[in-house]
């Protein structure tokens, strides 16, 4: 990873902004600036230096990891260690203007930085400079979300193979997980969402202790953390022979599905990509029951800039990694989602997930 670049870039995009530095908290952008995984860190991005403060649980990995950026082991938490570098940097001024990330920093936190900080340095809400260059992915950031999208898709087998009448949601999920630990996952990357019958129509369902069906959808929404890159993908079953309705809303939502990702190309806007799933379902008398976003980014974390809903302004630019997951869910009767991986290319796009969609009847 070219943490040096990125860095640079960074000090370019603080100069635009009037900052002098970026106190990064967040430990994802840390990562992505400087290669730290740790969970206990703080990175002074600045003008002339970039510094790491981690504790002395870190020492060695962070010697092992850290590119491009100073380390200094702090024998008191690394946000105030962080902080007393700033008051004390002799070639700081009380007019220096530091960013702070103001979605990953806690009141409480603030109140500390300013005690230490005594008026020397000014704390300003930055922009989110770190997640605007998160959201385009190099070459290397695209292989690694591949390989990890490749072992989530194996896991579907593994679902189709134990999901059957009488057995309970989590342990079917269980099976999912322990695979990806067997295929080399660093962990899931969100909760596995394993939802039958009525449960279907729960948009986040969690696996539970509730029975599969004998007959009814089941949801799988799933994907793991693979040399730190998230996957995501859904796929919707169905137990016992399906009505006509029920394949009518499958059909439905895999229509739409189809239609996003058919209109995701470079210049078009997040709001027309999700418009375009949106005009199936309308068609189809269903789009009340599509109750959330189309999309999202995703990379070292599973939900990432942009998102792909209504009013969403953003360009797609190649290189964004976006998932397209339209669903319809009728309360207490049923749900379906289909969920792929997509990179925005120069020409057009890129499904990432093997794109098997039929029905499974199971």
């Amino acid at each position: 990873m070219d943490h040096a670049g990125r860095l640079s870039r960074l000090r370019s995009a603080l100069g635009e902004n009037n900052l002098d530095s970026l106190l990064v908290t967040h430990l994802p952008n840390i990562r992505y600036l400087c290669g730290f995984t740790g969970s206990a860190a703080v990175l002074i991005a600045g003008d002339r230096v970039s510094i790491l403060f981690t504790d002395g649980r870190y020492r060695t990995q962070a010697k092992d990891e850290v590119n491009a950026a100073r380390i200094v082991i702090a024998r008191k938490s690394p946000l105030i260690a962080a902080a007393e570098w700033l008051a004390t940097n002799k070639e700081r001024s009380s007019s220096t203007a530091v960013g702070i990330e103001p979605e990953a920093i806690t009141i409480g936190m603030r109140v500390r930085l300013a005690s230490v900080l005594k008026g020397r340095a000014r704390l300003r809400s930055a922009p989110p400079l770190v997640e605007r260059a998160r959201m385009v992915k190099d070459a290397a950031e695209i292989l690694r979300i591949r390989r990890a999208v490749e072992l989530g898709a194996s896991l579907f087998r593994i679902a189709c193979k134990k999901i059957r009448p009488g057995l309970t949601e989590v342990e079917v999920a269980a099976a999912m997980e322990y695979e990806a630990r067997r295929g080399g996952a660093e962990g899931m990357s969100f909760p596995t969402i394993l939802a039958s019958g009525a449960r279907s129509a729960i948009v986040h369902g969690r696996a539970s202790g509730a029975r599969i069906p004998r007959r009814g959808f089941v949801v799988c929404d799933f994907g793991v953390i693979l040399a730190g890159y998230c996957s995501d993908r859904t796929r919707t079953v169905h137990v016992g022979r399906p009505s006509q309705e029920a394949r009518g809303l499958y059909e439905a939502v895999l229509e739409a599905q189809g239609a996003a990702i058919a209109a995701v190309r470079p210049g078009v806007t997040a709001a027309e990509v999700d418009d375009a799933a949106r005009r199936v379902l309308r068609k189809r008398k269903l789009a009340g029951y599509f109750t959330h976003s189309t999309g999202h980014g995703l990379g070292l974390e599973i939900h990432e800039a942009p998102r792909l809903a209504k009013g969403q302004t953003q360009k797609l630019e190649p290189g964004m990694v976006i998932t397209i997951e339209p669903g319809a869910y009728i309360p207490g009767k049923w749900g379906v989602r289909i969920e792929d991986v997509v990179v925005v290319t120069a020409s057009g796009r890129e499904v990432l997930t093997p794109t098997d969609k039929e029905l499974v009847i199971i």
